[in-house]
């Protein structure tokens, strides 16, 4: 089959994309997030000028040690039922990914719902989306430590306060409007209060259960506000939910290990354009040197050696070298985001190198476990 890939020319076109993510995703209706990107954000796949299938792509960022890397997020894969088991997603795949490789984009992150296809194009797990629940009579109640005053949900604060949260965080977003549109005007209606301005809290209540759906905390005092807020719903509400790390570091507060993890999805990322996700990431202040030798079988231009140099927190990539650390593609986004070493990556034989490479590979990638708080 021929296929050819592009951005829907009419709205026609958006229709019949509609209509195939409506059965792929098992939906009501034509997803809502097809008119929150809008048709220059779509891109569909035809065959002899019939659409077979297609996606959406969301401008974004990504923070990596204090650094804020451009990211495409890629969301509402969906193939027609009669085209799927013909190569057909994976051309999709190969498309966007040629596309974004030309534009220099250094990555791209997606939550899978079929994890070989994504591998298969380079994608690998690289953080986590994590969802903690507690018994809110289990939550000490303390004393008031901030004003707690209701937010209009159309304020600047939400924004003002993330962004101070999200650089400190290894794999937290820089928001776009759509992201922040889901967030603040999903259904059941949202609440949202903050701590002066130290942090705040949007949430959801449904029947006996509070949804924090986001919440930045950026001082202690904020931090056990928090927790002061939570705990006096007890006579209304039994359980409290919210998004967090696999290791999470606000349940140190509580007074017993009452909180729980009640579901953990990984997203996977891809390193697209391999020199400039190197170098604009921000690494440890040492000087060391890594040399790649990298398959990737989709982008010919990130296949090959180069040498990683860096010193003063920077990295430079270079042609050639040694070759010491041998990896797919898809290898190297656990590695670039933290979410494993070099060392676990090797005994689960996604890299091989010399025990120098490897050592130097754990040290310049070293960081906090990556995650975000967010799903598209």
């Amino acid at each position: 089959m021929t296929f050819t890939y592009h951005t829907p020319q009419q709205s026609d076109e958006l229709k019949q994309l509609g209509d195939i993510l409506v059965q792929c995703f098992n939906a009501l209706d034509e997803p809502v997030f097809l008119n929150r990107i809008g048709i220059d954000n779509t891109r569909i796949l035809k065959v002899n000028d019939r659409i077979v299938g297609g996606l959406g792509l969301l401008s974004l960022g990504q923070w990596y040690n204090g650094a804020n890397i451009p990211m495409v997020g890629v969301a509402g894969v969906g193939i027609a039922p009669e085209y799927r088991g013909k190569g057909t997603a994976i051309a999709l795949m190969q498309s966007v990914l040629q596309e974004l490789y030309a534009k220099e984009i250094p990555i791209s992150v997606l939550f899978s719902a079929a994890q070989p296809l994504y591998r298969k194009a380079g994608y690998e797990q690289a953080g986590a989306l994590c969802n903690w629940e507690v018994s809110t009579d289990s939550i000490q109640s303390q004393k008031h430590t901030l004003e707690v005053r209701s937010l209009n949900l159309d304020s600047d604060l939400f924004a003002e306060l993330y962004n101070q949260q999200a650089h400190l965080n290894q794999g937290f977003l820089d928001r776009n409007s759509m992201i922040w549109d889901v967030i603040k005007h999903s259904e059941p209606r949202m609440y949202a209060y903050q701590f002066e301005n130290e942090g705040y809290i949007i949430f959801q209540q449904q029947q006996d259960c509070l949804v924090i759906r986001d919440w930045v905390l950026l001082t202690p005092a904020a931090v056990r506000q928090f927790w002061t807020f939570l705990a006096n719903h007890r006579s209304q509400i039994a359980r409290i939910e919210w998004k967090s790390s696999p290791v999470d570091a606000l349940s140190l507060c509580l007074p017993d290990q009452t909180a729980k993890i009640k579901w953990l999805r990984c997203w996977l990322l891809r390193i697209v354009h391999l020199q400039n996700a190197l170098q604009q990431r921000n690494y440890p202040n040492i000087s060391a040197e890594l040399h790649l030798d990298i398959q990737d079988s989709i982008l010919s231009n990130n296949q090959g050696k180069f040498v990683l140099i860096v010193e003063n927190g920077r990295g430079v990539v270079t042609s050639g070298g040694r070759g010491d650390l041998q990896l797919e593609i898809r290898s190297l986004s656990p590695l670039y985001t933290g979410l494993f070493t070099a060392e676990q990556l090797v005994r689960s034989s996604l890299l091989t190198g010399t025990s120098e490479a490897i050592q130097t590979a754990t040290q310049i990638f070293a960081s906090p476990t990556p995650w975000m708080p967010d799903f598209f």
